[in-house]
């Protein structure tokens, strides 16, 4: 029996990987800095001396934090306010998803192909004719103007989107770890909350952060569902300001500048979480 050795690769074809691998290299860069040069514009122009976006600079040379200081004046409770609202949102969402994605993913549930076509269509209905229902029963409810209002609309946002990634992470989870659980006597809650929960880790944090993501940037109804000064989030909060301060966009830039800060540095963070929860469910 013979066998055959490759040949070596030649240097010009190795030169050859070589210069591709480059040029995708830079091409990435290249988008990448395109991409980014938004938020790199909206952080130099934040840190202007003049608030004007005419005579900006390519570099912040003599940076002023004025305009930090009047966001944070202006706008500290509105970011406050929308904290309040994410992570109300957040707990809420996963409160009622995760037990609705363990019933659909391990129990035989008549209708239950039915009931994931309802979330699909659900994640289709725009935004402004939910708006418009929730105003009018809101205003019979008495919950226009305020918080526990605000994180109820965001919940019903982010609800169906988390079922879908949790419901997706559990089916890819072995049913024999269940099964031993309730072998050993634990009923169904207690295989939850002990077996389940632990174990979708992932997905939990990947749905609870594009929950407080979605929560976070809503402007639809915080615009809708709010109608005085007494609750307002901070994306409303930007969007009244630029008409109050339309001269001063070194102010309007610094709030931009503070709004985008929880969400980098929770996506930051929670990247690898991410990445497990949102392709758990895949592969079986």
């Amino acid at each position: 029996m013979t066998t055959q050795l490759k040949a070596p690769a030649s240097r010009s074809a190795v030169a050859a990987s070589g210069r591709k691998n480059w040029a995708y290299t830079a091409l990435a860069i290249f988008f990448l800095a395109v991409m980014l040069f938004p938020v790199y514009w909206m952080v130099n122009a934040s840190l202007q001396p003049n608030g004007a976006t005419l005579e900006t600079s390519w570099l912040p040379l003599k940076p002023d934090f004025t305009g930090y200081a009047t966001a944070i004046n202006e706008q500290g409770g509105n970011l406050g306010t929308s904290l309040v609202i994410s992570l109300g949102s957040v707990a809420l969402s996963l409160a009622i998803a995760a037990p609705a994605a363990y019933a659909l993913a391990y129990f035989k549930v008549r209708g239950a192909g039915v009931v994931l076509f309802a979330i699909l269509i659900s994640q289709m209905i725009p935004g402004i004719v939910v708006a418009n229902a929730l105003y009018t029963a809101y205003n019979d409810l008495g919950l226009l103007n305020s918080i526990p209002g605000l994180i109820l609309a965001d919940s019903a946002h982010g609800i169906p989107f988390a079922i879908l990634i949790i419901r997706a992470f559990m089916n890819g989870m072995p049913a024999s770890v269940i099964e031993a659980a309730r072998v050993d006597g634990a009923g169904h809650l207690r295989a939850f909350w002990s077996i389940v929960i632990p174990l979708s880790r992932n997905s939990l944090i990947t749905a609870g952060l594009f929950t407080f993501l979605f929560a976070w940037s809503d402007f639809l109804f915080a615009l809708t569902l709010t109608t005085t000064e007494a609750v307002r989030p901070v994306t409303l909060g930007i969007f009244q300001y630029i008409g109050a301060y339309v001269n001063d966009w070194s102010s309007v830039m610094a709030t931009a500048v503070l709004a985008s800060i929880p969400a980098i540095v929770l996506l930051v963070a929670a990247q690898k979480y991410i990445a497990a929860g949102t392709t758990g469910g895949a592969v079986k």
